[in-house]
């Protein structure tokens, strides 16, 4: 699919069918996409678990009180360690864990798209529930969790901002960029 068509038809889905089921290594194609994301120091502080016991799906969806993403048949949580990039960036560590984490959701959310499924980013949860669920040592942060399906009834994204209300030139609130000046002799 064409990049600016992939941005533009990824949404949030919440109804899945059951009656078609994905193939686990279109998933995998997607987490490779999210492992492609900018790295602080290149230094890779993410982990991905994907899902496919129903059991532990249904209580991931009781956990994060979700439960239209309980009957999918693969979920990806994603999750970090912060000892990698604190060792290094000290208090800023925190942050740029963060920071790849959102980059690698939104390129697993784009290639998802791009493959013709559907997901959610669901980053509401119970932290220890999720972790118990999943055997998740207590050092490392849930990220997120990202069911995967084929969506019942195809939406639309919802509308975003028009950006002539988010962008700014040069300082905040500046609605106008400044001409570039002409230098005399000279074709720019």
């Amino acid at each position: 699919m064409e990049f600016d068509k992939v941005i533009k038809e990824r949404h949030t889905a919440r109804n899945f069918r059951t009656s078609k089921r994905p193939v686990y290594q279109q998933i995998i194609e997607a987490i490779d996409a999210a492992n492609h994301a900018p790295l602080a120091g290149n230094a890779p502080c993410l982990r991905y678990i994907l899902i496919q016991d129903k059991e532990k799906i249904r209580k991931l969806a009781e956990a994060a009180v979700q439960d239209f993403f309980e009957n999918v048949d693969f979920a990806v949580v994603i999750c970090s360690d912060k000892s990698f990039l604190k060792k290094s960036y000290y208090e800023r560590g925190e942050m740029y864990q963060r920071q790849e984490a959102g980059a690698a959701i939104e390129n697993f959310l784009l290639k998802i798209t791009d493959l013709g499924l559907s997901s959610c980013w669901v980053g509401a949860f119970s932290d220890e529930t999720v972790k118990s669920i999943l055997k998740i040592p207590e050092s490392i942060e849930v990220e997120a969790i990202l069911p995967v399906g084929y969506e019942a009834i195809k939406e639309k994204q919802k509308s975003k901002p028009n950006l002539d209300t988010v962008l700014y030139f040069d300082e905040w609130k500046n609605k106008f960029m400044k001409p570039k000046t002409k230098v005399p002799g000279t074709h720019v």
